[in-house]
């Protein structure tokens, strides 16, 4: 069975989210030198999940070059691969493993940060006061998306509440499916079984609307980057990791995001579902502009990833990804791979 197709009013929102490219980006003041040299266009496309992390990036990268305009839109893992490959982009936003299959078609890739995909219910689920107690163990989750033969809540809980369990999944060629599929023994996103929703905000805007809801979701779909809290309406089934039927005091970090994000950080949230996030190319960058930009989001742009709701990459991950551009410098005569703002 595969994931049927549902339509939302709030489809053409998300739509629209992807044509929000900086209205802004040739107004109001900069910083940058009026004897920057830097000019030009670059197209990203891609991830839901890398989207608000590449439009900081993209707003004060401009702000050093304002000769520089960024245009983003969000449409998928897939569509960010597609895209690069067939170079109707400069840089594809990803988030899962480059396969063997792309990387044979000349995909070429760093890594830029980390997030995870984490399971998501309506926060007036009768329910949720036990299943925060409780949480779901993996074996739970895989026979709601994959086997659908856990079909109510109350057995969810070990109790008798009848209320049906209506699982909210991906659409479209995605990495947060990928993940999620993969932490429950799947192998691809086509094991997953559910109500098939385009994007990320697709999918949390159903489980906000439906109080029979599950789904699973990025993290910056969860949590408000201000608040640092959980989006209304929205909340997260913990996961009994160690399948002791209780949430452990080591398994509870859900309240904020900085809490997520300490546990991706030390392990405790466990990859898959969590992973690295990768700014794709169809082959290796040879112009300079999107060098200076991925040497920029590798050294300067790391300082936005906390605050912006990601985790760091590991300092010697970092060191491997920039010693790639380096390499590129190498290779390609003339091209600084350093340019001072």
């Amino acid at each position: 069975m595969k994931p049927t197709f549902f339509c939302l009013g709030f489809i053409l929102c998300f739509l629209l989210s992807g044509l929000l490219i900086f209205p802004s980006c040739d107004q109001g003041n900069h910083t940058g030198s009026a004897k920057d040299s830097l000019r030009g266009k670059i197209t990203i496309s891609g991830a839901f999940a890398l989207y608000p992390m590449t439009v900081k990036w993209a707003e004060e990268f401009h702000k050093l070059h304002p000769g520089v305009t960024i245009n983003i839109s969000a449409g998928g893992a897939g569509k960010g691969m597609a895209d690069a490959l067939s170079h109707m982009s400069d840089l594809g936003m990803f988030s899962k493993e480059i396969s063997p299959e792309e990387q044979a078609k000349g995909a070429w890739w760093i890594a830029v940060a980390k997030d995870a995909v984490i399971p998501t219910v309506n926060a007036g689920n009768p329910v949720l006061p036990l299943l925060k107690v409780r949480g779901m163990s993996r074996r739970q989750f895989y026979e709601i998306f994959i086997t659908e033969t856990l079909k109510t809540w109350g057995k969810a809980v070990g109790n008798s509440n009848p209320m049906a369990i209506q699982a909210f999944t991906r659409s479209d060629a995605c990495g947060a499916a990928d993940m999620w599929a993969r932490f429950l023994n799947g192998k691809t996103q086509e094991d997953l079984l559910g109500l098939g929703l385009n994007g990320d905000p697709g999918v949390a805007d159903a489980v906000r609307r439906n109080i029979e809801a599950i789904g699973y979701n990025n993290l910056n779909f969860v949590y408000d980057i201000q608040t640092r809290k959980k989006y209304p309406g929205l909340d997260v089934v913990p996961i009994d990791l160690n399948d002791n039927g209780l949430i452990d005091p080591d398994e509870n970090f859900y309240s904020s995001i900085d809490e997520v994000m300490k546990a991706i950080n030390d392990g405790r949230y466990p990859s898959p579902p969590a992973r690295d996030l990768y700014l794709v190319s169809g082959g290796k960058p040879t112009d300079k502009l999107i060098i200076t930009f991925l040497q920029w989001v590798l050294e300067e742009g790391q300082q936005y990833v906390n605050e912006s709701g990601y985790v760091s990459l590991a300092k010697e991950k970092l060191e491997g990804e920039k010693l790639k551009l380096k390499q590129i410098h190498s290779e390609t005569h003339g091209v600084n791979v350093h340019p001072q703002p």
